[in-house]
């Protein structure tokens, strides 16, 4: 039966070829959006089980967080900026899912980040989030929490005004731009008292921190994971 079943995968993989998405490679499990190749050049930053990781260092002095972590390095042109491009601009959920679940791996072999009730997701403001149909840090909080088994909350945390892309911006601007910019929710029906706070890549914090310091002037106790440290030094 095993087999039958790899020889009519091997049959329908001739004639629809399964793709990775970082490579482009045709050497993928049917099951898998990402060949073991990209996987392993994924340049991990090991900062999980660390305090005092370059992460944490970020929000020192300007908002509480308990623990915080990146999952790997970015950099431009890289088999990771393509994942997360097909994540975030090609509707490739299933790319977000693998990602999440390889951040659930980090977090829950890391020994730190216990007792979280929560997964957030980085709001997106609303009419971005309809034009796009999802929000990529749900993705991520989806797939973490099949590995580590804890509740998404898309709703705690509100984001209340459109802001521009931070892309361009240096340091002082980003936090001008972001600031104010989201909300606790009151009407939520779960409200966390020690929550994750999960985006796709950091730079310099700005929009975390505006989101994170909404959080912890609720009461709750905040930590923070996101998938790339993308250095601006």
């Amino acid at each position: 039966m095993i087999n039958a079943r790899k020889w009519f995968n091997d049959f329908a993989h001739l004639f629809f070829p399964h793709h990775c998405a970082g490579c482009g490679s045709d050497l993928v499990e049917a099951h898998q959006h990402i060949c073991h190749q990209c996987y392993t050049s994924l340049p991990e930053t090991y900062f999980a089980p660390h305090h005092n990781n370059p992460i944490e260092k970020i929000f020192y002095g300007r908002v509480p967080v308990s623990e915080a972590m990146a999952a790997y390095y970015f950099s431009k042109q890289s088999v990771l900026q393509q994942l997360i491009h097909t994540l975030k601009y090609r509707n490739n959920q299933e790319v977000g899912l693998q990602l999440g679940r390889w951040m659930g791996g980090l977090l829950k072999s890391s020994g730190r980040f216990t007792n979280i009730d929560a997964l957030i997701p980085l709001p997106l403001f609303p009419e971005k989030e309809k034009r796009r149909g999802y929000n990529q840090a749900t993705v991520l909080c989806n797939g973490i929490a099949e590995v580590i088994n804890i509740p998404v909350v898309n709703d705690f945390v509100l984001r209340k005004r459109y802001t521009d892309t931070q892309t361009k911006k240096g340091r002082i601007e980003r936090w001008k731009n972001v600031d104010g910019s989201f909300v606790v929710n009151d009407s939520a029906i779960v409200k966390p008292e020690y929550v994750l706070l999960v985006d796709d890549v950091i730079t310099t914090g700005a929009t975390l921190e505006a989101c994170g310091t909404a959080i912890v002037e609720s009461g709750a106790k905040l930590s923070i994971a996101v998938l790339a440290w993308a250095s601006d030094e």
